[in-house]
């Protein structure tokens, strides 16, 4: 199962762990619990820590095994073969159950084994889903730390049944005491948050009791992340105040075009730049939503969604975007009933199926593609007359038998049973006929909208609801700065943004000194 270097890179992890631990397995005749049995076999070849224990029956599902101490029930489970992205998840669950202590902030493990409430997760996922390891391994964690939490990851692809019982069409989807809890990409702040209801508060009050800042940046993604350090280095009183720290780079699955960095995944790329705004002094406030700004004589305030008001004497904008919505009858209902944004990470709930991808930009062109490998079928839809991908993209497609291409076509609708989606209405823009596709799912890639609407009356904006910015990534607002996907600066791409955030913190460090 495992090859020589994989071995051997797991041994070299597992040499850090303390005391022993115990993978006890739920096996059945299924050719899937002999893969697994195999995979057990290959892990606890690599230290003389870990034991494996075979049982049949039982009240787990079968192939399946836990991770935990001898002679304690394990409150950590995987339910398939964690490999593919999930293998990570794995390797961390064998070193915290092995005594090795967890990458997490002191305040937060406090927070974690202070729950007092039992909580069985459950997390559905794709092993090519770049984002469900990231909610995988936060609640594994919580199961380690405290004994009243328990996590069982579920491979959808190998469950099936599950899958379509529960009405499941978009990973990560967690289960939360036999009922949905969320559904997406979820960090274990997120999730403490939704689940400890008095740490909002806490947090609130801690955040409105801060001082001033020189510089706040509203926004963690490449723009924020690069403001934040060139801030800091001018060794001014620095923060950041972020929903998501990584931004839509969470949600990138491979970044091949960062100059100095050949090629990385998206969320790692996301661990990356939070590591170094944290190298420097940065107060980095995460999971805060930004409502409104008000610009005062001396100090600006950022009002967040929580309550608290943030004040400094300059500000750095980089809210960044999201992906932009058709808006047409039934979208919204059926969002992760059929209706999906990540073709990677959902792609693999639709094996076998028929499904449309809505725009022929490059992101559309890459979704049909990888999507044509797994799916019977694959409808592109383009509004316009031509594709708008990359020659060499649109090469690809062409060569694809079970791909089809319907140009100079507008989505009207997407029709459901009202569980899930079971077609797709367009019409021909030339003829004006309406047509009807009948699938299972659609994937929209029809482009971004900025994460401005929060800022309108506040300052200036562009038609498309852009941040107006000149030269220096000044605002209208004096002292007011913005950067990245959320301004009027063309090409949205990551090094334009992070240089983007690097000039607007100079640029408020000039402002800073003049003023």
């Amino acid at each position: 199962m495992l090859d020589a270097n994989l071995k051997g890179q797991l041994a070299g992890y597992l040499q850090r762990i303390s005391q022993p631990v115990e993978l006890v397995a739920t096996l059945d005749d299924s050719p899937g619990s002999a893969r697994l049995k195999e995979l057990l076999a290959d892990i606890a070849s690599t230290s003389t820590l870990v034991k494996v224990v075979e049982t049949t029956g039982g009240p787990y599902r079968a192939p399946s095994f836990s991770v935990g101490t001898p002679g304690q029930p394990g409150r950590v489970r995987f339910a398939g073969l964690p490999m593919g992205h999930e293998f990570t998840s794995l390797v961390l669950a064998l070193l915290q159950a092995g005594g090795y202590p967890p990458k997490v902030e002191q305040a937060v493990l406090e927070q974690v084994r202070a729950l007092d409430q039992d909580l069985d997760f459950e997390i559905y996922v794709s092993l090519t889903c770049h984002n469900c390891p990231d909610v995988v391994q936060a609640l594994n964690l919580m199961a380690i730390q405290n004994p009243r939490v328990r996590a069982t990851m579920v491979d959808g692809s190998l469950f099936q049944d599950e899958v379509v019982q529960r009405q499941i069409m978009a990973v990560p989807t967690v289960f939360l005491n036999g009922t949905h809890f969320g559904q997406g990409r979820m960090s274990l702040e997120e999730i403490l948050a939704k689940v400890d209801t008095g740490g909002a508060k806490r947090e609130a009050e801690k955040i409105a009791a801060k001082d001033p800042f020189d510089v706040l940046i509203v926004g963690g993604g490449p723009a924020g992340a690069a403001a934040a350090v060139y801030a800091a280095r001018k060794g001014i009183r620095t923060g950041i105040a972020s929903e998501r720290f990584g931004g839509q780079t969470l949600d990138t699955l491979g970044i091949e075009n960062f100059v100095s960095v050949k090629e990385t995944e998206g969320p790692k790329f996301a661990l990356a730049l939070e590591e170094h705004v944290r190298h420097y002094d940065v107060d980095v406030m995460n999971l805060q939503r930004a409502k409104a700004l008000k610009a005062g004589s001396e100090l600006i305030e950022v009002e967040l969604e929580n309550g608290a008001t943030l004040k400094s004497r300059t500000v750095i904008l980089s809210t960044g975007a999201r992906w932009r919505k058709l808006g047409v009858p039934g979208e919204e209902e059926y969002r992760n009933k059929g209706v999906a944004y990540c073709p990677h990470c959902d792609g693999p709930l639709f094996k076998g199926k028929r499904v449309a991808v809505i725009g022929g930009g490059n992101s559309g062109v890459e979704a049909a593609i990888d999507l044509a490998g797994l799916v019977a079928h694959v409808t592109l839809i383009e509004f316009g007359t031509a594709l708008r991908a990359d020659q060499v993209l649109q090469d690809k497609l062409a060569s694809l038998p079970n791909v089809r291409t319907i140009l100079n076509a507008q989505t009207t609708e997407m029709t459901g049973d009202g569980q899930k989606i079971n077609g797709l209405s367009y019409t021909d823009r030339a003829s004006g006929a309406s047509e009807h596709i009948e699938l299972e799912g659609v994937f929209v890639q029809i482009g971004l909208v900025p994460n401005t609407e929060w800022l309108k009356g506040a300052l200036e904006l562009s038609r498309h609801g852009e941040i107006i910015v000149d030269a220096r990534g000044q605002t209208s607002l004096p002292g007011v700065f913005a950067a990245g996907d959320a301004t009027t600066v063309p090409f949205k791409q990551i090094i334009i943004a992070a240089g983007d955030g690097a000039k607007a913190a100079l640029g408020a460090f000039d402002h800073l000194m003049r003023h």
